[in-house]
């Protein structure tokens, strides 16, 4: 009898430790990149999450000011085949950098056939998160170079919007001018980023799209056209030469154009979309209420581009626990979570039905000019090798701006490096 009551008693105990919470309890560790990346917000949702699926513990790590910060410590983890992070956020250009080193797991088989999983979303996005076939990553929010400019300066001028970049230079000349003459403080035309960061990447690439030219062709082989590049280096140095880019444009990055437009110091900005946020409810921006934002100019006789953004989730080749990670993606992407971004971080959904939200609307009054240049939206090199591309080209676009190389040098050094690594 007293042997029976004993094995009843370890039977129950054993029964209780295999249903308690902790023996059921599964945890995912999320990199959610730095500040930037608002994982302040990730945090929350992944409380809401863990108490829709109590079996499942999200442990939330960040780190990085920068997209090149975070790259590079991704890069370390998971080259180590490190499997303490099951769920990464990563820059859009990461995609194909990320599944040729088998750095992530292809979602096919755990979230669906890429067309169907993407179809809700932007369609840039189609683009940049399958690679060969397989779906890479999942959208976590959209983003994209914009031109932001002081509506009350051209309004108080009576200057248009510039179509073109010959228009800019025009607009920016004649308000600068108008400005001084009126006694007003020294205005900077446009600031743009020519510090050896990737913005400057954008920088190089704005002018050379705009031109109509492809940089790249749909297997990612170049396509470069090296007179091209040139012009639109040239275009750069010309509006430094007539005073309306400043001559150390070669030491600016994204934060300093922020800091710069801010503060009421320059009439157009090249920068991403947390610009809006940054300029018209910063408590100690001096532009509020009256920035304007629209799509980013063309090359004469070209079209209109800009430079696709944004982040997407990603489940580490590595993880322990790829099925519980792929459904965490599935919900961190999701139509719910994009809104969640964008109403309480202003960041630009990634799904498609959002920009007719109202929550979306109200919070973001500005997205039927975001959606417009999402559309022109261009997405970087999509090679295994982006960093090699991208130091390609940010080294050889800052030295044209810091006047080390001319514009058919820097073009020429450009296509021949890249010729061996995108083909």
């Amino acid at each position: 009898m007293r042997c029976i009551t004993l094995r009843r008693l370890v039977g129950l105990c054993i029964a209780l430790l295999l249903a308690g919470p902790l023996a059921a309890q599964t945890t995912l560790r999320v990199f959610a990149g730095g500040s930037g990346q608002r994982p302040d917000l990730t945090r929350l949702l992944a409380a809401d999450y863990m108490q829709r699926n109590p079996g499942v513990r999200v442990e939330i790590e960040t780190g990085g000011a920068t997209s090149d910060l975070q790259r590079q410590y991704l890069s370390t983890v998971l080259n180590a085949k490190d499997p303490s992070i099951d769920v990464y956020l990563m820059d859009v250009v990461n995609p194909a950098q990320y599944h040729g080193a088998a750095w992530l797991e292809p979602l096919n088989k755990l979230i669906g056939e890429p067309r169907v999983a993407l179809a809700p979303y932007l369609a840039a996005y189609a683009t940049s998160n399958v690679v060969d076939g397989e779906l890479a990553a999942m959208p976590a929010w959209a983003d994209a170079m914009f031109l932001y400019y002081r509506r009350d300066l051209l309004e108080k001028h009576r200057q248009p919007l510039p179509r073109t970049w010959d228009e800019l230079a025009a607009v920016a000349r004649a308000v600068q001018a108008a400005e001084k003459a009126q006694g007003g403080a020294p205005l900077q035309g446009l600031s743009l980023q020519g510090a050896p960061i990737e913005g400057t990447v954008c920088t190089f690439l704005l002018p050379y799209w705009g031109q109509g030219k492809a940089f790249n062709d749909a297997q990612g082989r170049l396509t470069m056209d090296r007179d091209a590049a040139a012009r639109g280096l040239q275009m750069w140095l010309s509006m430094m030469d007539t005073g309306v880019i400043k001559r150390n444009v070669a030491e600016v990055r994204t934060q300093d154009t922020t800091n710069e437009f801010k503060a009421g110091q320059v009439l157009f900005a090249i920068s991403w979309s947390f610009g809006w946020d940054r300029f018209d409810n910063d408590a100690d921006s001096k532009v509020r209420g009256r920035v304007g934002v629209m799509p980013l100019p063309a090359m004469a006789g070209g079209r209109a581009a800009t430079c696709l953004g944004g982040w997407q989730w990603a489940v580490s080749s590595f993880s322990r626990h790829k099925a519980e990670a792929a459904k965490l993606v599935r919900f961190l992407s999701s139509a719910e979570a994009s809104r969640f971004y964008a109403v309480r971080g202003a960041l630009l959904p990634s799904h498609t039905a959002l920009y007719s939200d109202a929550a979306v609307l109200q919070a973001l009054p500005w997205i039927a000019q975001a959606r417009d240049a999402l559309s022109m939206a261009q997405s970087r090199p999509l090679s295994p090798d982006y960093p090699q591309v991208s130091d390609t080209i940010r080294t050889a676009t800052n030295a044209v701006l810091a006047r080390t190389k001319t514009p058919e040098r820097a073009a020429a050094e450009v296509g021949s490096r890249l010729a061996r690594v995108m083909r």
